[in-house]
């Protein structure tokens, strides 16, 4: 099929893990771990890297935790352009560096914003990149032999800042959310709920959901915990498989300790022809979209994500293909709620025998901040490489399941197609609101919870209803019997006292 020679393709992908446990294992800096990246992404195109690292307009990349938000400097130092440092390293020079604000939907979000700026004849090629080096901080957090990974390139640098006010407030963070595995209880709680399942029932089916994941994990060669789990190791606590907040053991938590870096190469058809990729090389975009979901706290409903129904949905009506049709999956898996946010909404079943993911997941595979779905659309497009005509879909999340983007890729031959994102991110903003009363003194129930066994003191968070009008609030609670029935029973429905100091709400079991 001939096709628009401005039609952007995906010509070469790159990955590269630093395990702790590997012999030449240096503890790599977040630049050093792209770059790596970077060169088996320029290498996978079979043509001279230097040629291809040459005609590179655009270095567009994802942002580290060491530099996520302004509070803290990175404890080993970083480059004052982090794009423009790889840029350096693999004999690029490109027009345009662009960092972009948190968000595990980064990833696939960029993919397709330069996938259209390329069909839209303003650009040729275009690099994604991301790395992360969480375990070279953790492993040099108290050594007095610390690298410098400071640099200083300058440079021009489109810096769109950090990004994390769309996940906190002040309200939340006070109330606890200071962090996913505690956000993401809430969201699984509340689907618990929803579903009529046990804490027993639910655990079980969380493991039975992640254990094919660390299947895929084992075997593959990039995974940063290639060991493959089974259903009762992941659902039965112990002390390596502590609880870290509820309801998920430290087996069901993304791993985000990881050395691990990610690059794709787009390019229009006419750059690939003219640069000599071969076609066999060449993935397509088929579908695509981006959805923002309503604040935490305003969603009517906690235990479904409008953002990712809608994304799937159009991803896939751009492509012109159902759910059926799809060869190949990889679903964001920072907990179980992502997954199974999609698998509710279009019918997949958890086992489905396609799989849900290519990498292994965030758990086992590893969870490099914000760049893990650039992994996944690697692993999607050498997968695809090897079943020509075959759908793959890349679903990628950010924030409280704030953000969801979207890809669905095929090596079979299709011009662009725009996506109606905006026009359909105007019926997120028409759904309704919850009202949320910040200062609480009254009596509620308890809407869903997570139970803080990472703090000092176990501490309960709450989202609950007021019986006085069915307003939300948000609550902790030290209170000993509350914090036991969190724990060890259901207190989805139980009645509770809170009372407010102007700042803090506290809850304790009603009376």
């Amino acid at each position: 099929m001939a096709v628009d020679p401005r039609t952007p393709v995906l010509v070469g992908v790159g990955q590269f893990t630093e395990r702790i446990d590997d012999p030449s294992y240096r503890g790599m800096s977040a630049v050093e771990l792209a770059t790596a990246a970077a060169e088996a992404a320029l290498a996978d195109t079979g043509v001279e890297s230097t040629t291809v690292a040459g005609a590179i307009e655009v270095f567009a990349g994802l942002r580290q935790f060491e530099i996520c938000t302004p509070y803290t400097k990175p404890p080993l130092g970083c480059s004052d352009n982090y794009l423009r440092s790889v840029a350096r390293r693999i004999g690029a020079d490109p027009k345009r560096a662009v960092l972009e604000p948190i968000g595990g939907n980064g990833p696939q979000k960029l993919v397709t914003e330069f996938a259209g700026a390329i069909a839209a004849g303003d650009i040729e090629v275009a690099l994604v990149l991301g790395s992360e080096n969480g375990s070279t901080l953790r492993t040099f957090a108290r050594r007095d032999d610390k690298p410098d990974h400071s640099e200083t390139v300058g440079g021009q640098l489109e810096d769109r800042g950090y990004g994390f006010e769309q996940y906190m407030s002040e309200y939340t963070v006070t109330h606890g959310l200071t962090g996913a595995p505690v956000q993401y209880g809430l969201l699984d709680n509340a689907r618990r709920a929803r579903l009529g399942l046990s804490v027993e029932d639910y655990l079980r089916s969380m493991a039975e959901l992640f254990s094919p994941f660390s299947k895929v994990a084992a075997k593959n060669p990039f995974s940063s915990s290639p060991v493959e789990r089974s259903v009762d190791e992941l659902m039965t606590v112990t002390d390596e498989n502590r609880m870290i907040c509820d309801p998920y053991p430290r087996l069901m938590v993304a791993r985000d300790q990881v050395n691990q870096g990610a690059a794709v190469l787009l390019m229009s058809v006419s750059a690939a022809r003219r640069l000599g990729v071969a076609e066999e090389k060449w993935v397509y975009l088929h579908g695509h979209a981006d959805q923002i979901e309503q604040d935490l706290l305003n969603r009517v409903d906690l235990s479904v994500s409008i953002s990712a129904k809608q994304a799937v949905a159009e991803a896939l009506r751009v492509a012109g293909i159902g759910i059926d049709e799809v060869t190949t999956f990889d679903l964001y898996s920072c907990f179980p709620f992502p997954v199974f946010s999609v698998c509710d909404e279009f019918g997949v079943a958890p086992n489905d025998p396609r799989g849900l993911t290519l990498t292994g997941g965030l758990p086992y595979f590893g969870g490099p901040g914000n760049s893990y779905s650039l992994h996944g659309i690697a692993e999607t497009v050498t997968e695809l490489r090897d079943k020509p005509g075959a759908f793959g879909l890349v679903g990628a999340n950010g924030g409280i399941m704030t953000k969801y983007s979207v890809g669905v890729y095929s090596t079979e031959p299709r011009d662009w197609a725009a996506d109606r994102s905006k026009e359909l991110q105007a019926d997120i903003a028409a759904l309704p609101k919850v009202a949320v009363t910040r200062n609480v003194e009254g009596r509620g129930t308890i809407e869903t919870y997570s139970v803080r066994y990472d703090w000092p003191v176990r501490t309960g968070v709450i989202i609950g209803r007021l019986d006085a009008d069915g307003s939300r609030f948000m609550a902790l609670t030290t209170d000993d019997d509350l914090v036991a029935l969190m724990s060890d029973g259901d207190p989805i429905g139980a009645a509770i006292s809170v009372t407010s100091d102007g700042k803090k709400n506290t809850a304790s079991l009603s009376v």
